[in-house]
């Protein structure tokens, strides 16, 4: 008889199994049956764990980002130069949109379903999406003077949705590939 799963891993199992529905088929599209169903929990863990659809969702976000920024800490460590920490992060798009579960951004298509500012989901995905700001803020500070790695790392960051975006409608390769080349003449001109 198999054991039943602590409640650490029971919530784990739930923001896991609502991360590959939401990512596949929508926020709104996916109900909470669907999620306890293939969760395969109780609705009594699914309520004790968040109290709503909402605190779920935020939870999914957040557990995403979390991750999203662990991995580009790790690329980062090998990387020494302003340059180099932006190509890892590039690196790691681009093998994203290469990827069997790529679905498009998580976060873009939260945006989408909760387009409005205070609602707690439009506040995780600011949060994440000016941490990646912050991020690339971050690398190019200390290689230009404010104003410039101010507008380069928006430009960058607008480069990245970008290419999220094309990649979603079936054009990753060329999309990473013109977003590369686009920040690469960014960087020349800050660097020049």
């Amino acid at each position: 008889m198999p054991r039943p799963l602590d409640p650490a891993n029971k919530r784990q199992q739930i923001i896991d199994t609502a991360y590959e529905l939401f990512s596949r088929s929508g926020y709104h599209a996916t109900g909470t049956d669907r999620i306890i169903a293939e969760a395969n929990v109780a609705k009594m863990t699914m309520y004790r764990n968040f109290s709503t659809k909402d605190a779920l969702i935020v939870e999914v976000l957040n557990y995403r980002a979390a991750h999203f920024d662990a991995r580009l800490d790790r690329l980062a460590e090998g990387a020494s130069t302003p340059r180099e920490k932006i190509d890892t992060i590039f690196d790691w798009y681009e093998r994203w949109f290469m990827s069997i579960d790529f679905h498009g951004c998580l976060f873009a298509h939260a945006l989408a379903e909760f387009g409005e500012p205070g609602h707690p989901v439009f506040d995780a995905v600011a949060e994440h999406k000016n941490s990646l700001k912050d991020r690339l803020l971050r690398i190019l500070g200390p290689a230009m003077n404010e104003d410039q790695a101010i507008s380069a790392s928006d430009a960058i960051f607008m480069l990245l949705e970008g290419a999220t975006l094309m990649a979603q409608m079936g054009q990753g390769p060329k999309a990473i590939r013109h977003a590369r080349q686009a920040a690469s003449s960014i960087l020349g001109i800050a660097d020049g």
